[in-house]
């Protein structure tokens, strides 16, 4: 009986300290399962080159490789082939000296013509989101692989929705949107990455949450790193070509949610004050405001809209909250409102009040 407790135990341990990696599946299918679903195959057409955006940061135009750098930090070891960035045997993968987080980037490539090979050894390399994400290259016109491992795969984890794959020897684009991961300041992961791709100008991820950094044969958990990182292209033994890499650094700052980047301090005002404001204010319909107020707080209706909550800033000036706009009150010797000023995008609508 003790040595059965002991075995159990044992058991249970080794299962609460195996890592995210090995516990964990974020998906019914197993890595580079070859019974998973094929994307469907579809036509695609993208005219190109696409020239890059003013905003743009250009990364190769076919000219020089001063934004590259090999992985121990030297000179880049691939050549420029005709206008084309191409690798070369035993040169590794490169790196952009500069490294990005969010960002939109747009790069396209060429498979070598005529195909050789099979599988992954056809026409393979990588475009690396923070050399550690992967969007998988690959002549998958015509070539039977693992489906999460094809052309436009998030590598090891999402095949492309579709194949929308040219043949060899023609250029295709990708054009990525990507957010990096968020991690708390005890490493912990806030937020996971999400990749947006479009393969030859078709929809391949929609806004796909990657589990954690590319893999062949597993799923890595997260580690907290750096925001910033650069961008990589694998060097996988095959002459693929690229050409006409830019990007764009995306805002990085959460927009702002209602209630926030309130600057003017609100006062406060018992109800026998805000009583003061109620009443009509112009002739009704579209244009007529009614203000009237709930226990602590005054509302105004704007026509056919329901009632907006008003701020008080001031006995004559409100806000309506999550908004920039303002009611200015107009007050007579006798402290009532005279009329009510709706101030909203520079224009000032003035109404008299009508009733109380």
């Amino acid at each position: 009986m003790n040595l059965k407790r002991s075995l159990v135990a044992a058991a249970s341990a080794a299962i609460l300290c195996a890592s995210p990696a090995a516990s964990q599946s974020h998906t019914r299918w197993k890595i580079h399962d070859m019974t998973r679903p094929v994307p469907a195959k579809v036509d695609a057409s993208v005219k190109l080159p696409v020239p890059p955006p003013s905003d743009a940061v250009v990364l190769f135009d076919g000219t020089d490789l001063s934004s590259w750098r090999a992985a121990d930090g030297s000179a880049a070891k691939w050549i420029i082939k005709e206008g084309s960035l191409a690798a070369v045997p035993g040169g590794g993968p490169v790196l952009t000296r500069d490294g990005y987080g969010d960002i939109q980037l747009h790069i396209e490539w060429a498979a070598p013509t005529p195909g050789r090979g099979k599988g992954q050894g056809r026409g393979n390399s990588g475009v690396f989101l923070m050399s550690k994400y992967e969007v998988q290259v690959l002549d998958s016109h015509e070539n039977t692989t693992y489906p999460d491992g094809q052309a436009a795969a998030v590598y090891g984890q999402y095949p492309p929705l579709v194949n929308a794959s040219l043949p060899a020897g023609e250029w295709q684009a990708y054009d990525i949107v990507f957010r990096r991961p968020r991690f708390r300041p005890d490493g912990s992961v806030a937020q996971p990455a999400r990749i947006t791709v479009l393969h030859n100008g078709v929809l391949v991820h929609d806004n796909s949450e990657i589990w954690g950094p590319t893999s062949w044969l597993q799923h890595l958990p997260y580690e907290s790193h750096p925001d910033r990182l650069p961008l990589q292209l694998q060097d996988h033994g095959n002459p693929v070509l690229f050409r006409n890499i830019w990007l764009r650094e995306l805002d990085e700052e959460p927009r702002p949610g209602p209630g926030r980047h309130q600057t003017k301090p609100i006062i406060t005002m018992t109800p026998l004050m805000l009583d003061n404001y109620v009443g009509e204010y112009g002739e009704g319909g579209v244009q007529g405001v009614v203000v009237s107020r709930r226990d602590g707080t005054l509302w105004a209706k704007f026509g056919l809209l329901p009632p907006l909550e008003l701020l008080p800033h001031s006995e004559e000036e409100f806000s309506l909250r999550w908004t920039a706009a303002t009611v200015m009150f107009k007050l007579g010797s006798d402290g009532k409102p005279k009329t009510l000023t709706f101030h909203i995008g520079g224009e000032a609508r003035p109404t008299p009040r009508m009733s109380d």
